[in-house]
């Protein structure tokens, strides 16, 4: 318990960790601001003109539908009116789509909670993710590098220990900060939505799913602060990290990817790895591929797309950081660290 008060303290005390913090919340003032200045409580002529325009939209999707439907049953004549209409009637289908038009989507100007509630949810989980990243390599690489660790085991010589309450002192207040944060945030637009805004309607099924979204974006930010912290550990600077980041991206992500497009290869984009964050997130991702629909009979109707599933894309997640994390303990407990 004292190897973890120590780690506490030595982890609010850095300066770089205050200043990320400060950081963090300037970027949520700023958010939060903009959208303020941004918004307005609409009046109820421009609430009644926006349910018209709602109610109208709905009507085009299904009369457009109908008509589609027609079409195929050779009941109207195939000349083009204007409409796009697929082959396949079920892609306009009413029913099938994700959300229908609502009076929000006619209000500029307004902020509504429920429409952007999501999307500022993912602005918070990117920004935590790079907090958690960089807190994590610096909160190790810094006392590898001055020479804290080896003070510390002065103290305590048992290596794993050591480095094993660093990693859950670290993983522990980088969630009770994403925690803390995530709530402050989601209130403060909350309260932007009820009195410069629009609320939405906040059913059981919205909460839900945000509800979703945020544990699968903390689980998240653990997962890249726990990356931050080994790759650190085994380069022994906070710079390893940095660099192996930029690498990554500059490599594989861009430079990987346009040769998988330039050979042809099948599914590219399960091997990227910001497919399979998507995919976490969000709960599955689709992507485009051609080469799907290539041996598909002529007439028949192909999407040409392919869904990546949350699980698989936890799972690597997990392999990929557990990797790092075992051999970080690994290397650490065998190298010299004079």
């Amino acid at each position: 318990m004292n190897l973890v008060r120590a780690e506490l303290e030595r982890l609010a005390a850095r300066r770089f960790v205050q200043l990320m913090v400060v950081l963090l919340a300037f970027a949520f003032a700023v958010t939060a601001a903009t959208t303020l200045a941004g918004s307005h409580k609409p009046s109820a002529s421009e609430l009644n003109s926006a349910r018209a325009q709602a109610t109208e939209a709905r009507q085009s999707m299904e009369s457009a539908y109908r008509e589609c439907l027609a079409r195929q049953g050779g009941s109207l004549p195939t000349e083009d009116s204007g409409l796009y209409l697929p082959a396949d009637c079920s892609e306009i289908d009413p029913i099938r789509q994700s959300r229908l038009p609502i009076a929000a989507d006619f209000l500029p100007g307004v902020f509504s909670f429920a429409q952007q509630a999501r999307p500022l949810l993912y602005f918070l989980i990117a920004f935590l993710v790079l907090f958690g990243f960089l807190v994590g390599a610096s909160y190790i690489g810094a006392d590898l590098n001055s020479g804290g660790v080896v003070n510390l085991l002065l103290w305590r010589p048992r290596r794993l220990t050591v480095l094993g309450a660093k990693l859950g002192t670290l993983l522990g207040t980088v969630l009770v900060l994403a925690l803390l944060a995530s709530v402050a945030y989601l209130a403060t637009f909350w309260v932007i939505g009820q009195t410069a805004g629009l609320a939405g309607r906040l059913s059981g099924e919205f909460w839900r799913e945000l509800g979703a979204v945020h544990g699968r974006g903390l689980v998240l930010v653990l997962l890249t602060t726990a990356m931050g912290f080994a790759i650190a550990t085994l380069g022994r600077h906070t710079s390893a990290a940095l660099g192996a980041l930029a690498a990554y991206v500059v490599v594989w992500e861009l430079g990987g990817r346009l040769v998988l497009e330039i050979i042809d290869a099948p599914q590219s984009d399960r091997f990227m790895l910001s497919s399979h964050i998507g995919a976490w997130l969000n709960g599955e991702a689709r992507f485009y591929d051609p080469r799907i629909c290539q041996g598909s009979n002529v007439g028949s109707y192909c999407e040409g797309f392919y869904t990546l599933t949350w699980l698989p894309a936890l799972l690597v997640l997990l392999a990929i950081t557990g990797g790092l994390t075992a051999a970080a303990f690994a290397v650490f407990r065998r190298r010299d660290l004079i």
